[in-house]
């Protein structure tokens, strides 16, 4: 595994540029989710939350979903920067993919855009598209970062990088 940074190339960003605390970057990308052979959710705006060795986590507004696709999960999770968040499920097709979205019902005022707007793994998903391109899920089973060919690492979240 790679320590040092990929340096990007033309139209590329390297994730060792982004910053901590993570930035915000309201992108006019196209985003389609598909699940249980269905399209879950179709954004032409989204934020990218932009940290430190990670590639980006998209946030689509709630209403890009489908009705009935977000169920309210239970558990909560913790961000440093964001605040609590909460879970929820995503069910289309007959499949239902279990606490694979979050959202902050009350995020920290450096992040309130995100008020109204989820996260997801893509893993979890059938397909997860920007701009046509087919998203690669970030390594590891905890954090939910997109990977395109807009990014390059390495990436946090393979064996090792716990401590990155």
């Amino acid at each position: 595994m790679p320590t040092h940074r990929i340096p990007p190339g033309p139209g590329q960003e390297s994730v060792w540029d982004y910053p901590r605390p993570p930035a915000l970057d309201l992108s006019t990308e196209h985003v389609v989710l598909t699940l249980g052979g269905q399209i879950v959710a179709d954004a032409r705006t989204s934020y990218r939350v932009l940290e430190t060795s990670h590639p980006p986590t998209y946030y689509l507004p709630r209403d890009a979903f489908a009705p009935g696709v977000l169920q309210d999960a239970d558990g909560t999770s913790y961000c440093e920067w964001k605040g609590v968040a909460s879970y929820l499920d995503l069910t289309a097709g007959g499949v239902t993919a279990r606490r694979k979205a979050w959202f902050y019902p009350d995020p920290s005022p450096r992040y309130a855009v995100l008020l109204d707007h989820v996260a997801l793994y893509p893993a979890a998903l059938d397909s997860c598209t920007v701009d046509g391109e087919q998203v690669l899920a970030q390594p590891g089973d905890f954090y939910g970062g997109w990977i395109t060919s807009r990014v390059v690492g390495p990436f946090k979240g393979e064996p090792g990088t716990r401590f990155w």
